[in-house]
């Protein structure tokens, strides 16, 4: 084989090797976090102070992850007060393990069930209203 038939050969490579990552990144699913990704970034400073308030407070929100079931427990100033909480369980790898619920508790404390299939690392944001004011947490948690 002559020298050039080898830059030949090599050109086909690079162009099939080419055409062949542009057909892998036209098959990739490509969700964004949500539909409204935009209009929710211009909110933003809102969540900035939603959770500078709930670090304000006097201690975290406390998390536990047992048996297909997550726990979660205000602070102590949050405990005989009518909470409206909005649980975001947020799959990073997969949209449709996403869990989203809207839960109501007195006494501080919200727990809720999770499915078998969802394991792996997630993102629990925790949306809450107490005598009027928003508060916000978000935190990396692992199923197993």
């Amino acid at each position: 084989m002559n020298w050039g038939k080898k830059i030949l050969l090599v050109y086909i490579v690079f162009v099939a090797g080419i055409l062949f990552l542009v057909y892998k990144s036209s098959v990739q699913n490509q969700d964004l976090v949500t539909p409204d990704y935009y209009e929710q970034e211009l909110k933003y400073q809102e969540k900035i102070d939603e959770t500078e308030r709930a670090n304000a407070l006097s201690t975290e929100i406390k998390f536990k992850v047992s048996d297909r079931n997550i726990h979660i427990d205000f602070p102590e100033e949050m405990k005989g007060i009518p909470l409206n909480a909005e649980v975001l369980l947020y799959c990073i790898a997969d949209k449709s393990k996403d869990i989203n619920k809207r839960l109501a508790t007195e006494i501080g404390i919200i727990s809720f069930d999770v499915p078998a299939e969802n394991k792996g690392m997630h993102e629990l944001k925790i949306s809450w209203v107490a005598n009027g004011i928003s508060y916000y947490n978000q935190q990396k948690i692992f199923i197993q």
